[in-house]
């Protein structure tokens, strides 16, 4: 979640460092009024192996 889609081209890139040529799904979105005045929320999925 951004707080402004503006920021999107900044996250992208952020994104694609972190994560490389192996990025996992998402999806992105404009909220608002996130918690605490943040810009960014992030929401994840993890599966741990047994």
């Amino acid at each position: 979640f951004l707080a402004d889609i503006g920021d999107f081209a900044a996250m992208n890139e952020v994104y694609a460092r972190r994560f490389g040529h192996h990025r996992p799904a998402r999806s992105t979105i404009q909220a608002g009024a996130l918690p605490r005045r943040c810009r960014v929320e992030i929401e994840c999925i993890a599966r741990r192996g047994t």
